[in-house]
């Protein structure tokens, strides 16, 4: 699987709010602007049914994490089409109105907020990073509302409540994944870097508690402050530290600030590890991560039937690895919806368990625990070659 480098400029929309539905064999938005016109129309909506289910989803549509907003609503636009095509929920269409995040914790809530009091949903899927969802899950756990977390990973969303659910694996498990990659490859120093939030923090902890327990060392750790201009600081303390490698982790516009002083301050001489690939290396120059290996989650798993829907829909390939954790998010509240026989909060996030312990996703397994958590997460290794990045 190749995921390619887009700019970020080309992915922004206009609009603050965007309800997916289905209307005459192709997608539809309202006030949107679309970033490239799909090659192939979605599947017709299927005419026997009748009448409209709505749930929500927040996503950083706009901001730094726009290139993953943008994939992230291509999954959902993915899943409502298939669903609408077949038997929808109820016998009826279904639709989510999705908000847009801007990738800040306010307008977080107050997308949230929206689609709990004007639009009345039962379920709201996102946002992306850690530290928008743990408080939007909050709100929504406050507000008797299923929230189901489709990209972010802190360890802290164990811990938002009854009706709150995740698609995709927490840090404990990619920390272990990547520490043991690590170790496999013959690193025994490293020096990590991760922006200084519930996300990095909790990914840094849980790396360091993993390559420490095998034996390893973790010799300079940095946690950045998002915004700023340049990191050169920050990647001076790395380089002295004289690791076998640089771990890192970042977010789209500052990765891509990062990954260039990185490049030019020649600490890329030594190798460069990332962690989640495809959350950093889309929006940086093609020289600064030219060769760079790392761990990411799979998109799309057992075979290639979603990866062809997707590029026959938009024309390329995945642009993150976080599209199928939406599409499975919608698949999964649809399917606890049927379960409930009503889209009422209570009885869907009582029926969620049972459903996803059945539900092969596009992205594997569902099945999750008594903290509404996914048991079991599948990671790749890639590689980062001509500015895209290659995994087996």
């Amino acid at each position: 699987m190749r995921l390619f480098r887009r700019h970020p400029a080309t992915l922004f929309l206009l609009s603050s709010a965007v309800v997916l539905s289905l209307t005459a064999g192709c997608a539809t938005t309202q006030a949107s602007n679309s970033a490239q016109a799909p090659t192939t129309p979605l599947p017709a909506p299927n005419p026997a049914l009748s009448g409209t289910i709505t749930i929500g989803a927040v996503l950083p549509l706009t901001g730094a994490n726009a290139t993953v907003g943008t994939d992230q609503k291509r999954g959902i636009e993915l899943a409502v089409a298939k669903i609408n095509a077949g038997n929808g929920v109820l016998g009826q269409k279904l639709a989510v109105a999705v908000e847009d995040s801007q990738g800040q914790t306010t307008a977080t809530i107050d997308a949230a907020r929206k689609l709990v009091a004007v639009s009345k949903v039962p379920v709201v899927i996102g946002e992306y990073a850690s530290g928008n969802t743990i408080p939007m899950q909050q709100f929504l756990q406050q507000s008797s509302v299923v929230g189901i977390n489709v990209g972010s990973s802190s360890i802290e969303l164990r811990g938002t409540g009854a009706k709150q659910f995740s698609t995709i694996g927490l840090d404990d498990k990619a920390g272990q994944f990547s520490a043991n990659a690590l170790y496999d490859k013959g690193f025994r120093k490293v020096a990590m870097l991760a922006p200084n939030n519930a996300y990095g923090s909790g990914i840094a902890r849980s790396v360091t508690d993993a390559f420490t327990g095998k034996g390893g060392q973790v010799v300079a750790s940095e946690l950045y402050t998002e915004g700023q201009p340049n990191y050169r600081q920050e990647l001076a303390r790395l380089a002295n530290a004289d690791p076998d490698v640089y771990v890192v982790t970042t977010y789209g516009r500052d990765g891509a600030t990062i990954n260039a002083e990185m490049f030019e301050l020649a600490m890329t001489s030594k190798p460069v590890f990332d962690i989640y690939l495809s959350q950093d290396v889309p929006d940086s120059d093609v020289k600064a991560v030219e060769g760079r290996t790392g761990m990411d989650v799979k998109s799309s798993v057992g075979g290639s039937e979603y990866a062809t829907y997707y590029r026959q829909t938009y024309g390329e390939g995945f642009m993150t690895s976080f599209s199928g954790f939406a599409y499975d998010a919608v698949f999964l509240a649809a399917l606890a919806i049927e379960k409930a026989g009503a889209p009422d909060a209570g009885k869907v996030a009582a029926a969620v368990p049972d459903v996803a312990v059945s539900y092969q996703g596009v992205t594997g397994p569902l099945a999750v625990g008594p903290d509404g958590q996914r048991l079991a997460q599948p990671y790749t290794l890639g590689t980062v070659r001509d500015g895209r990045i290659e995994f087996p």
